[in-house]
């Protein structure tokens, strides 16, 4: 087992297919004894539920599993005793669900949230997000209201971070204490 840190943050940030959920949980493994992961993703058609299932078994029946795709911080704050490390996937998706649940209405609430019991640093916390505003600018209001909010949402949560890796290819590009 490698050096376990103190009560860390670390955000995991890459688009789609970049690597990032494969390296987290890397991480993970092998840094803590015991972990728990939150999954936000929704099995809403047959091709999802083929990933969530693909998901689960590339994990392994080390991980404990939560699947909450709106109220991480209650999950957080009730369900994650007993584990060295949370693994929270994906959380752009947990807010793409909150903003399409809420419509809108309360979404800084729900961020709010999140960022306060992420300032406790009750517990180890990896996160897994996608950067979306390194694509084309959203044709419709909504699509680009979403990438405005999960750029500010990531910049919000890498400030406090301990540690941001960011991921492309495969690669790890480490931006914040690595």
């Amino acid at each position: 087992m490698a050096e376990t840190f103190e009560k860390e943050l670390v955000i995991v940030l890459g688009g789609a297919r970049s690597g990032k959920s494969s390296w987290a949980l890397r991480y993970v493994e092998e840094n803590y004894d015991s972990y728990l992961f939150i999954a936000t993703a929704e099995a809403l058609d047959n091709e999802m539920a083929d990933r969530i299932r693909l998901h689960k078994l590339s994990r392994g029946s080390k991980w404990k599993l939560i699947e909450e795709p709106v109220k991480i911080v209650e999950a957080l704050e009730t369900k994650c005793a007993g584990v060295e490390a949370v693994l929270i996937d994906c959380l752009t998706v947990w807010l793409s669900n909150v903003l399409h649940r809420e419509n809108g209405n309360q979404i800084l609430s729900y961020q709010d949230r999140l960022l306060k019991m992420l300032s406790c640093k009750g517990q180890n916390i990896i996160i897994v997000a996608n950067e979306v505003g390194a694509g084309i600018v959203p044709e419709h209001p909504l699509g680009r209201e979403f990438r405005d909010l999960a750029g500010a949402l990531n910049q919000k949560i890498a400030k406090p971070a301990d540690k941001v890796v960011f991921m492309i290819a495969g690669l790890p590009m480490y931006l914040k204490g690595m």
